[in-house]
């Protein structure tokens, strides 16, 4: 359960804009959007350390959330994955981006520090609310 505090922990601090208290549970090292990635959308590339990660909460800028409600949380030893019922606006265009069922999947090392983060989304819609 450890974990799942954590997580609920960013996502209270997220909801604040209290970027410090998020980026205080990530480890230096953090994979921030990790694996493959093959979309332009600037909240969505990948990040390596901590120090990067300020980027993706400066990328949300271009987004109005209007929902953001963590719904189902699940957990084993070191991983949490979060469904997120989301809708936002894109500022630029005026283009809306809802996904019922975004997943969050956050990784944790032995010293209990978010080690590794991804959101699985429709890309193609973030990619076509951009445009």
């Amino acid at each position: 359960m450890a974990h799942i505090d954590t997580v609920k922990t960013i996502y209270e601090a997220f909801g604040k804009g209290d970027i410090a208290t998020i980026l205080d549970q990530l480890a230096d090292d953090v994979e921030w959007e990790y694996g493959i990635n093959s979309t332009d959308v600037p909240w969505l590339q990948p990040r390596a350390g901590r120090a990067r990660v300020v980027e993706f909460f400066q990328a949300l800028s271009g987004m109005e959330i209007k929902t953001f409600l963590p719904k189902a949380f699940f957990s084993s030893d070191d991983a949490v994955l979060v469904l997120i019922e989301l809708e936002a606006t894109v500022r630029t265009t005026g283009r809306r981006i809802k996904e019922a069922d975004e997943v969050h999947i956050w990784h944790f090392d032995a010293a209990g520090k978010v080690s590794r983060f991804r959101h699985r989304v429709d890309t193609h819609q973030h990619q076509m609310a951009l445009r």
